[in-house]
């Protein structure tokens, strides 16, 4: 694999870098910052890249995908992060329009996939449940045949974003006669159906961006079934490839790392910057290290996927490896921010930094687990790359 980048590489950065100074404006990051305007700013800023024809880079060119190549996609997304733009939401582009376009019907991707696109439609993941999370096979939530509907009930959680969700795909148990990964159908439900319930779940960060999404005899068509009755567990490993793969955050832990150290080259009283000691350098260039690995790897996995070919058993070691960096990183903020990180005010100097160290810390707690937690992704390395039952 060739990583030095050519001319056109280097033209093609520019005009990334030429977008986002345009597109990524001081109004945008302003509502996108308000949480009463951030839905529609969010929606603004996929209209905007979408309109340059970039949201969907891996989807086919049929569909209104970009077939960019593995070094255009490394530096959209190097150079996205290093200006603070924001990645486009997963829920609809990287997760369910995967599903949809590989398994679906043409009346199912001429419905949907524009609409995907253009973020017509705000989509949310109804997989965990409060008593099937990483053992996701044993679900609850059923769907029965009701004539040309389904009637399901139920309920889903740690639903991100699904306040502000018009759709959300679901998985959900359709027969119980067989093994627990048999009997599981993949429906798409309209959010405004009656008979749904969200209920809001404020995380230790004190942040709206979980819920829990309650099914009490909600009439889904059947018309809204992805593929087979039954055979919604294969199109669901097909979806958490493509999400562990997102997970894996190459681009955003290079910027947080340039970042703190920057913030610990700062000198303190005495004149003496942090990133003088001898631990805090080594703490530092181990998480680079891993860092540069773990970019090699993205790397290789987006040139496998430029070639065709679906996410495999690799999505899991990026999205362990991945989050496990990112999890270093917030712990490093949070050792720079030092006294700091206790403050809620902006009073002193370094307390806004603090405030988003302590922030990302809490909230980062969390990314070993969602997407399929570590343990579980361990298991599937075991049996498909190293064979093991």
């Amino acid at each position: 694999m060739d990583t030095t980048f050519s001319a056109e590489d280097l033209a093609f950065r520019d005009e990334v870098r030429a977008f986002l100074t345009e597109a990524y404006d001081d109004d945008l990051k302003a509502r996108l910052a308000d949480k009463a305007t951030y839905k529609e700013a969010q929606i603004e800023w996929q209209r905007r890249v979408n309109a340059k024809g970039w949201a969907a880079p891996g989807w086919p060119a049929e569909y209104g995908g970009c077939s960019w190549s593995a070094t255009q996609s490394f530096i959209y997304e190097n150079e996205r992060s290093a200006a603070g733009a924001p990645d486009m939401l997963p829920f609809g582009l990287k997760m369910v329009a995967p599903v949809i376009y590989t398994f679906g019907n043409d009346e199912q991707k001429q419905r949907f996939l524009p609409r995907i696109l253009n973020s017509d439609d705000w989509w949310c993941q109804g997989y965990s449940e409060p008593g099937a999370g990483s053992d996701l096979a044993s679900l609850k939530t059923r769907a029965e045949v009701d004539g040309d509907d389904y009637i399901v009930n139920g309920a889903k959680i740690w639903t991100s974003y699904a306040q502000y969700a018009d759709w959300i795909f679901c998985l959900v148990r359709t027969d119980s006669s067989g093994k627990k990964q048999d009997g599981i159908s993949f429906l798409l439900i309209d959010m405004k159906t009656p008979g749904i319930k969200v209920n809001p779940i404020i995380g230790i960060d004190n942040r709206h961006t979980l819920n829990e999404v309650e099914f009490n005899n909600v009439r889904v068509p059947k018309a809204n079934l992805i593929g087979e009755q039954d055979k919604g567990w294969t199109y669901a490993k097909a979806l958490l490839a493509h999400e562990r793969t997102a997970i894996a955050g190459v681009a955003a832990s290079k910027k947080e790392l340039a970042e703190i150290r920057e913030i610990a080259g700062r000198e303190l009283s005495g004149g003496i910057a942090l990133s003088s000691d001898p631990l805090f350098q080594k703490n530092l260039t181990d998480i680079e290290i891993e860092l540069m690995a773990l970019e090699y790897t993205e790397l290789r996995v987006l040139a496998k996927a430029a070639s065709g070919a679906h996410p495999g058993p690799e999505s899991s070691l990026l999205k362990i490896k991945g989050t496990e960096i990112q999890q270093a990183l917030q712990k490093l903020r949070l050792d720079v921010a030092g006294h700091y990180a206790g403050i809620q005010t902006e009073e002193a100097v370094g307390n806004e930094y603090a405030d988003k160290a302590r922030v990302d810390y809490m909230y980062g707690r969390a990314a070993t687990v969602y997407g399929g937690s570590n343990e579980v992704q361990k298991n599937i390395i075991a049996k498909f790359v190293l064979g093991l039952k």
